[in-house]
């Protein structure tokens, strides 16, 4: 499925451009994106003080006992909101699953090694084009995972840390300062991986701003996800000739 946008002349004298674009998010993947941002964001932003609450950046924000009692209730709202995010992802896979439409493209393939190997052998000047990807890239679905179980021992630890006299009724004591201590060290990693590897990829390597429109235009479809480009127009692999598409 594409579509055609015009976009406005500068002056009458212009030719109009027709840019075509591609569905990339649906709205409601755009609106998990958007809550998922904001939430961890929050988190980051409250639970990164209490952390380091020693430091003297830290100590602007919970010098007070007050303060951090609100600092910790705004953490345990963004909690709340990262959690019911997590459910309602994890239903509609179910769903699509029990329905048998579940998409698999962000599930890992032997062609996601390839690609890697690809891209290193690329990156290093021994091969000169860059393997072409479909859908989701390897690099995006490294993203996707990383955080699908960072998020996981996150909610986990944290809800271990917030009700510590239900969990010790049926778990051993040991598991709170465990669990303290994952989940200060995977907030630090999400933190990193994030800023390092994510906004690297969307933001400085080339700006993808797809997840809040929903929609890749023709160049950057053809140049960074060239195999679902070619499934979408229905057009060959470089590698085939035309009587061998499959339709």
């Amino acid at each position: 499925m594409t579509t055609q946008r015009r976009s406005t002349p500068a002056s009458p004298h212009n030719d109009v451009k027709i840019v075509r674009t591609f569905p990339r998010f649906t709205v409601s993947q755009r609106w998990e994106h958007g809550l998922l941002l904001l939430s961890i964001a929050v988190l980051l932003f409250t639970g990164l003080p209490q952390k380091f609450k020693t430091t003297a950046w830290s100590q602007t924000l919970i010098s007070t006992p007050e303060r951090l009692e609100t600092i910790q209730q705004i953490h345990h709202i963004a909690a709340l909101v990262l959690t019911a995010l997590v459910l309602y992802h994890l239903g509609k896979a179910i769903y699509l699953i029990a329905r048998r439409k579940l998409p698999g493209e962000i599930l890992f393939s032997m062609q996601d090694i390839k690609d890697a190997w690809n891209m290193l052998l690329y990156l290093v000047f021994i091969k000169k084009q860059k393997p072409a990807f479909g859908k989701y890239n390897f690099e995006q679905k490294v993203t996707y995972w990383f955080l699908f179980f960072s998020i996981g021992i996150m909610i986990t630890s944290g809800y271990v840390m917030w009700f510590p006299e239900v969990v010790t009724r049926i778990i051993p004591g040991g598991i709170i300062p465990a669990a303290i201590m994952a989940h200060s060290t995977e907030a630090i990693v999400t933190f990193i991986f994030i800023v390092l590897w994510h906004f690297y990829h969307v933001h400085i390597e080339r700006l993808n701003l797809s997840i809040f429109s929903g929609w890749l235009n023709e160049d950057d479809m053809r140049a960074y996800h060239s195999n679902e480009y070619n499934r979408l127009m229905r057009r060959p692999r470089p590698d085939q000739e035309p009587g061998d598409l499959k339709s």
